[in-house]
C-alpha cells in the first residue's frame, strides 16, 4: 500500500474528487478537469479587497457621517468630530466605544491583514513567536463590531422624529459600510493554509 502525504493531495473544484498531485499537469481522475494548485493566485484577491477597503475608509473619515438639520440650518459631523463632540458633552463611554469601533479597530484590522499577507509571501517575522492564526481570528471576531458607527446613525435617525430636527446619514456612512464590507471580504479571501506553509 502506497502512503500519500496530505500535502500531495489535491481537491477537484468541479466534482470534489481527491487526486494525487502529479506536478504541473494535474487532471481529475473522475471528471477530467484541470486542477491548479492554490499557490498560483494565493493572495491577490485578498490584496484587492483590502486596498478597496482602505480607499473607501478615506472618504469615510473626511465626509460627514451624520447630518443634522435643525431650524433650517444644516450641520455635518465626521467620525472624529462626533467623538470629540460626545467627549466634550461628557458622554465618555459612548465616545470611547465609537472611537475604538470606528477608528482603532478598522486601522488595526488593516495592519493585521497587511502583516498576514506580507508574512505569507516573505519570511518576515518567521523567527518570532507570533501566532498568525490568532491574529487572523481577531480580524474575524472584530469585523462586525466596526459597523457600530453606522448603527448609531441609523438608530438616531429612527428615534428622533421632532418637527424641527432631522437627522440623516451622510456620505461617510456609505463609504464606511463599504470599507467594512471589503475588509470582511479580504479576511474571508485569505487562505489560512498559507500560514501553515510559511511557518
Amino acid at each position: 500500500m502506497i502512503e500519500v502525504k496530505e500535502d500531495e493531495l489535491l481537491r477537484c473544484p468541479v466534482c470534489e474528487a481527491v487526486n494525487i498531485d502529479k506536478g504541473k499537469e494535474n487532471v481529475c481522475r473522475r471528471c477530467g478537469s484541470h486542477i491548479y494548485k492554490h499557490r498560483t493566485f494565493q493572495t491577490e484577491k485578498s490584496w484587492a479587497y483590502l486596498i478597496t477597503a482602505i480607499i473607501a475608509y478615506i472618504p469615510a473619515n473626511l465626509y460627514p457621517m451624520l447630518i443634522t438639520k435643525k431650524f433650517g440650518a444644516t450641520q455635518g459631523s465626521t467620525i472624529l468630530g462626533g467623538v470629540i463632540m460626545l467627549w466634550e458633552h461628557g458622554s465618555y463611554p459612548i465616545a470611547a466605544i465609537i472611537f475604538f469601533a470606528s477608528i482603532v479597530i478598522p486601522v488595526l484590522k488593516f495592519l493585521i491583514l497587511f502583516y498576514l499577507l506580507i508574512s505569507v509571501k516573505y519570511p518576515i517575522g518567521k523567527d518570532r513567536k507570533v501566532n498568525k492564526h490568532k491574529l487572523y481570528y481577531m480580524t474575524e471576531v472584530a469585523g462586525p463590531w466596526s459597523m457600530i458607527d453606522v448603527f448609531v446613525v441609523a438608530i438616531l435617525a429612527a428615534l428622533i422624529h421632532l418637527a424641527n430636527i432631522e437627522i440623516v446619514a451622510g456620505t461617510a456612512a456609505t463609504a464606511f459600510a463599504l470599507s467594512v464590507f471589503f475588509t470582511l471580504l479580504a479576511a474571508h479571501a485569505f487562505d489560512t493554509r498559507l500560514i501553515k506553509e510559511n511557518r
